[in-house]
């Protein structure tokens, strides 16, 4: 157990090197020149030349990836070349604003689609109208159910507001309740007919029979035979699912203009603020290994056949 832990991490620490060596590689070979957006329209060659000496934009790559991974490393995320501020001072409200809007789907996608998986399983003819619904909120990209959220519950019914991230928990709330259901609704149909197969398995095994024929309450069936038993794939999948949601923020925050890291990494990726688009795009990247990790861990502590798979 010991030293799968200790493989885990390690292979989570170099995954994260390796997709630091990338991500600001892929900006160093980008078009465009931060020094020439900086210079402004009337940019003579020495002003830029002296851009990109005082901004260390004229050494070789491995030197300027050097000094920004050391200063990754001490919490520096670097300058903003646009609004000529610190990134961290840049990110921090914004941060909030998306790990709220995160947790909140998430809770959406647990909660909704291991209900409605469990009441399908349980109820076929309920199972039925579930089973259609959950087909077409698969197919539903988190565009497209954005635009329909929006116009239905914030422009016509009014019960929502349509943009911003609002201020306090009960407001914020409120702001973030369509954009978490638009992010959350392909993914909690996923995990509603991967909990119905979990547990339509589990309701027709042997011990599940003989605990009703001793007369044990359906309820306990339910939550000591039949949940407990189907939670290993289900949690598995569950904590995968989380890390997705990072990728599809993006595209939510966009549609309802929510002032996260999502809306800010597509503002910088425009403007080239190359040292904004790093430090957002190294957070993204971090926090989907780390969920990663965790999954990994926590399918150890459930399952122990994969215990014994990494000991043989």
């Amino acid at each position: 157990m010991l030293l799968l832990v200790v493989g885990r991490v390690v292979s989570l620490m170099a995954t994260l090197a390796v997709a630091s060596v990338a991500i600001y590689g892929a900006l160093f070979l980008a078009p465009g020149d931060p020094a020439t957006l900086l210079a402004g329209g009337h940019a003579t060659p020495q002003l830029i030349a002296t851009i990109q000496r005082q901004e260390h934009l004229n050494q070789p790559f491995l030197v300027r990836y050097g000094d920004w991974f050391v200063s990754v490393l001490h919490g520096n995320l670097g300058s903003s070349f646009v609004y000529r501020e610190s990134v961290t001072a840049l990110l921090a409200p914004r941060m909030l604003n998306t790990i709220f809007l995160i947790v909140y789907a998430s809770l959406v996608i647990i909660v909704g689609g291991v209900g409605l998986g469990l009441l399908s399983a349980l109820r076929r003819r309920v199972g039925t109208v579930i089973t259609v619904v959950t087909s077409v909120g698969l197919a539903t990209p988190s565009f497209v159910a954005s635009i329909i959220l929006m116009t239905v519950f914030a422009v016509d019914l009014k019960w929502f507001p349509v943009f911003g991230a609002g201020t306090g928990f009960f407001d914020r709330l409120s702001h973030l309740t369509l954009p978490a259901v638009a992010l959350a609704t392909s993914w909690m149909a996923y995990i509603a007919q991967l909990t119905k197969a979990a547990a339509g398995e589990e309701l027709v095994k042997e011990h599940v029979e003989t605990a009703r024929s001793r007369g044990i309450k359906e309820r306990h069936i339910v939550t000591r035979h039949v949940l407990r038993n189907a939670m290993i794939p289900i949690a598995t999948v569950s904590g995968l699912t989380v890390a997705g949601l990072i990728a599809g923020d993006v595209v939510v925050e966009q549609a309802f203009g929510i002032n996260g890291l999502g809306s800010f990494l597509v503002q910088a990726a425009l403007q080239k603020d190359f040292a904004s688009v790093q430090a957002v795009a190294l957070i993204l990247v971090a926090t989907f290994v780390i969920v990663n990790a965790i999954v990994d861990f926590w399918s150890l502590l459930l399952d122990p056949r994969i215990r014994a798979g990494g000991n043989s």
